[in-house]
């Protein structure tokens, strides 16, 4: 049996339920978190040395899985808000260190690389993304396209873009990343040291340029000749199949993946620079799985890949959904629904309820960007299918949660409720699941079970699904739910 300790990135349930029902599946392993209170969230900064202390009370623990960005800046939105310099925060990865050197555990971390949104949302930005960060996007791309394809009429419009952006929040913006870009560097020397076993940058919400992408390549670069380091594309995701990797990676599970859209597989997704077929396969590698043909794999990974364009339900942009007879495979499988962004391929999931072969079904996801999907979906099949004392009670309530969140709310209910704020209520939220409740705690049998719903962070981006048995109190939610 192996003892994990996680330092989440934030509280948001993907972030902190996610892992422990992901662990739970294997009744092998077991994971211990700190406090949710002391993660934070939208509007709160992690308490670090409080963490720290958590950390320096742990006993046997066999592996660590931790967001550097929570120890460094209080978590990844912190991240890049923060104005502290680089020796305040360099003091705290140090004080993270010593007390992780008095265990003989290996360390898994991960850190960002600064992300450029592409728009004028301030709401996980500083206060002047709201005025200029589109300008500041477009400024980015067009300096690194400049340079990479050695094309001058690229420095003429970022020029144009400069000059649009006050000098001091242009400067300003240009220093925050400076900064996180040594820590990174730093990070580096410390996997060198031998600190680290495995060290993960991810790549959040990237397009094909930007100084973001400039900078991943540039760690690339630093650390090609040392092994388990990686650059990948993604966020959220990277703690799961961190976990994945941790107790997985000795067990030489071979996937296959097949695509539905097989003449597809290179187009690039939403908030991604790689394509399809390159997302698929690395968090295949990070995850610890093998790649592998449909006749020698373990287990097939179907991926609901889109043909044109990802669609992204939110922002009314629609692919054509699944309109073929679904076959399923006659070994073990799971689903990656990746034609939107965020949310499921509605037709998808009907052709799969409709077959009602779930002897072989290995899990499902299509939450937020391909590598958000990818990476959950894979990480909990690969702990699920290789463990050596399988939940099945935990498996159901993790598919039951993803087709809750996926499906019900992200496909369907958020858009019906997402313009009044009136509806940012538990109680409307539980109104409005009850149908789809009801149908899924039908099809997985798990008909006892008491269901709750929250919005985590007062927004309607994501909720908190709560899947339970006898009654306990939350206080960070305020309801009673199952437990």
């Amino acid at each position: 049996m192996s003892k994990i300790a996680l330092v989440p990135i934030d509280n948001r349930p993907v972030c902190y339920q996610l892992p422990q029902q992901i662990i739970n599946q294997a009744k092998e392993h077991s994971l211990v978190l700190p406090e949710i209170d002391l993660m934070g969230n939208l509007d709160k900064n992690a308490n670090i040395n409080s963490i720290l202390k958590w950390l320096d009370s742990l006993k046997d623990i066999d592996i660590f899985v931790i967001s550097l960005d929570t120890i460094a800046y209080g978590g990844l939105i912190p991240s890049r808000r923060s104005n502290d310099s680089y020796e305040e925060i360099k003091s705290r990865i140090d004080k993270m260190v010593s007390v992780l050197k008095k265990h003989s555990a290996k360390i898994y971390a991960f850190s960002s690389i600064m992300r450029i949104s592409n728009n004028n949302i301030n709401e996980e930005e500083k206060e002047y993304w709201s005025s200029y960060g589109t300008k500041i996007f477009q400024y980015s791309y067009n300096l690194h396209k400049m340079e990479a394809t050695c094309d001058s009429s690229y420095m003429v419009a970022c020029n144009c873009n400069a000059s649009r952006i006050p000098q001091d929040i242009l400067d300003d913006y240009l220093n925050t990343r400076k900064r996180n870009f040594e820590i990174n560097k730093y990070y580096i020397e410390l996997k060198k040291q031998g600190i680290f076993d495995t060290l993960v940058f991810s790549k959040d919400d990237c397009a094909q340029y930007g100084i973001n992408v400039k900078e991943a390549i540039e760690l690339e670069n630093l650390s090609k000749n040392e092994e388990n380091i990686f650059i990948k594309t993604g966020a959220d995701e990277i703690p799961l199949t961190l976990l994945s990797r941790a107790i997985n990676k000795q067990k030489h599970i071979k996937i296959c993946p097949v695509y539905l859209n097989p003449n597809s597989i290179n187009k690039i997704s939403k908030y991604e620079d790689i394509s399809v077929k390159e997302s698929v396969e690395s968090q295949i590698e990070l995850s610890g799985g093998i790649i592998s043909d449909e006749k020698n794999c373990h287990i097939i990974l179907l991926v609901n890949n889109f043909g044109i364009e990802q669609g992204e339900l939110v922002m009314n942009v629609y692919e054509p959904e699944y309109n073929k007879d679904l076959i399923i495979p006659d070994k073990p499988y799971f689903i990656a629904d990746i034609l939107n962004a965020n949310g499921s391929d509605n037709s998808f999931v009907k052709a799969l309820f409709a077959n009602d072969n779930l002897k072989e079904f290995y899990g499902y996801a299509a939450w937020n960007t391909t590598g958000n999907t990818l990476g959950s979906c894979i990480s909990s099949a690969l702990t699920y299918y290789g463990a050596k004392h399988p939940s099945k009670k935990d498996f159901k309530i993790l598919q039951l949660t993803r087709f809750l969140d996926d499906w019900a709310y992200q496909a369907n209910i958020r858009a019906q409720i997402r313009n009044d704020k009136e509806n940012l209520s538990n109680t409307v939220l539980k109104i409005t699941m009850k149908e789809y409740e009801n149908f899924l705690l039908n099809k997985f049998d798990v008909k006892k079970y008491h269901t709750e719903y929250y919005f985590p962070w007062k927004r309607f981006f994501e909720i908190g699904i709560l899947i339970k048995k006898n009654y306990i109190r939350l206080p960070f939610v305020d309801i009673l739910f199952y437990e």
